[in-house]
């Protein structure tokens, strides 16, 4: 990898979140505090789905514990590296370190939008195919149905990271953002940094607009099956379930949409930035509550959970 001067690039600098020292530790306090909330949410959920055998044989709250630690997993990878550059504001990241957070960041966005493509699935077969749920929605298919998210999520981005790690990086090491994300493309030497975002944009309609249209059709499905329906508690309960689910979908693919399929320009740089934390760290922050705040069922394990842990310490 080499710039134009013909020195190698050993690293790359992120600008980060721009500001002040004041404005730097306000942000650093705050990002701190959603990133501990996020991961105590996020616990919360897997331990539940763990601990109480009723969720644990219910395949939306596998896919559910599954997307929790898929969250967990998102945030780490992006938030403790801007914490830390808010507190030592060089932003330098090592090449390899780079790549590295440019796969895995960009893995995890896929195996998320593959996993709400699988919730969307396991809904629309409890409510337009309730007879034949329990066979085709088994532990075993739902095990299927999770690992599939989890290989193809991180094997879609296998390749083109490691055809785009071995391009040469022309003019500037700067990323002006606090992620390596799709500003890397840009410093690439042409032919390559003239043809990026076209390749970019393939990638991102294969993936992203694919997951969003199934999405949205299974759920087009299911709310013409509700309104047919004369049962009306059930149709009650089910509008709520499925309004919470597309409340989390319209936030990820709204944020995302507006970085990676909205053509990009000059001066969107602060625009950029807000964006990407939104789905980075808001996004994961929001997801538990929208699912879990009023959900009856989480609640009453939740119950069960705390009612066992304190029957166990008095038993000690």
């Amino acid at each position: 990898m080499e710039l134009a001067n013909r020195t190698t690039v050993q690293e790359f600098i992120l600008l980060g979140l721009e500001g002040g020292q004041q404005r730097r530790f306000y942000l650093l306090i705050f990002f701190s505090c959603i990133y501990i909330i996020t991961l105590i949410e996020n616990a919360t959920i897997i331990t539940l789905v763990h601990l109480d055998d009723c969720l644990a044989q219910l395949p939306m709250y596998t896919l559910l514990g599954n997307f929790s630690w898929l969250e967990v997993c998102y945030v780490t990878t992006s938030i403790p590296r801007m914490i830390f550059d808010l507190a030592s504001p060089q932003g330098i990241i090592s090449f390899q370190a780079c790549f590295l957070q440019f796969y895995i960041f960009f893995s995890l966005g896929s195996t998320e939008s593959l996993f709400f493509s699988a919730m969307a699935l396991d809904r629309h077969l409890a409510i337009c195919h309730p007879l034949h749920y329990p066979t085709i929605m088994s532990q075993k298919n739902c095990s299927k149905l999770v690992a599939g998210c989890w290989i193809a999520g991180f094997l879609g981005y296998a390749v083109p990271v490691i055809l785009i790690s071995r391009l040469s990086f022309c003019g500037s090491n700067v990323i002006d953002n606090f992620v390596c994300d799709q500003g890397l493309l840009s410093l690439a030497c042409p032919p390559f940094k003239n043809a990026s975002p076209s390749i970019q944009m393939s990638m991102n309609i294969l993936i992203i607009l694919g997951n969003f249209f199934f999405v949205m059709i299974s759920y087009g499905i299911i709310i013409v099956t509700l309104i047919k329906s004369s049962n009306q508690s059930s149709r009650k309960k089910a509008f709520s379930t499925i309004s919470f689910h597309l409340m989390a979908v319209t936030l990820f693919y709204g944020s995302v949409a507006g970085m990676y399929v909205a053509p990009s320009g000059k001066g969107q740089s602060p625009i950029t930035k807000i964006v990407t934390v939104f789905y980075t760290a808001i996004t994961p922050f929001l997801n538990p509550m929208i699912y879990c705040l009023r959900n009856s069922q989480v609640k009453e394990a939740l119950g069960r959970v705390l009612r066992k842990m304190e029957q166990q310490m008095r038993k000690k």
